[in-house]
């Protein structure tokens, strides 16, 4: 799972309140809230009836107790060379398939041979082929369950606030403003193709009509 989280936030009268430079959050104390959220939503999966895998209640507790004699790790770090990069990283796997078509080299009615790369060594490319059944037991595992969502929003990008939160921190926060120029490529003669058209006065009928035959004579 992956969280993008930004570096601030609205306060309650509508302002943007940064982090402070250098420092987000305690990740010792983000462990240990997330170490406890997360042992209570299996707690009420167990009520529920939606847990399973765990013979009795006193076997649950005891797997439960031994998971918090442990520290719990919550990696946080700044992204890699700025939003842009995380974003590209994470559409890898949000908005991409599990194997693109141009991976694959053959397919027949028992196998399919397809590219990959070996990070172990140097990202080298190499070939693999696999029966049907398990190229589709692979690809399988990548299908999103039914009720699954790939991207959530959370706080002031809460599907329901989040028009609002976003003109209004788009508001708050200093941007420049860039000057754009459109450019206009100058017009050819049709004829010749190397003079250029120079917009001229506007002519009426009559006028346009004076003219004509000069321009026929000459």
């Amino acid at each position: 799972m992956h969280c993008v989280v930004p570096g601030g936030g609205l306060s309650p009268d509508g302002k943007w309140v940064s982090c402070r430079a250098g420092f987000f959050l305690s990740v010792r104390i983000l462990s240990r809230v997330f170490r406890g959220k997360f042992i209570d939503l299996l707690k009420r999966a167990r009520s529920r009836g939606k847990l399973f895998g765990v013979v009795d209640d006193r076997e649950f507790n005891r797997l439960l107790d031994a998971s918090v004699n442990h520290d719990w790790v919550v990696y946080a770090k700044p992204p890699f060379g700025g939003p842009d990069r995380v974003l590209k990283y994470l559409s890898r796997y949000t908005h991409r398939i599990a194997i693109s078509n141009r991976r694959l080299v053959s397919v027949n009615d028992q196998t399919v041979t397809f590219r990959w790369k070996d990070y172990a060594h140097h990202d080298k490319p190499r070939l693999m082929t696999l029966d049907g059944a398990e190229f589709l037991r692979r690809f399988l595992l990548h299908a999103v369950p039914r009720g699954f969502m790939r991207i959530r929003h959370f706080g002031l990008l809460a599907n329901r606030v989040r028009a609002q939160n976003l003109m209004l921190c788009r508001s708050l926060l200093p941007t420049p403003t860039v000057a754009f120029v459109a450019r206009v490529e100058p017009l050819c003669c049709p004829l010749c193709g190397r003079g250029q058209l120079l917009a001229g006065p506007r002519l009426s009928p009559q006028q346009l009509a004076a003219i004509m035959p000069r321009l026929d004579s000459s």
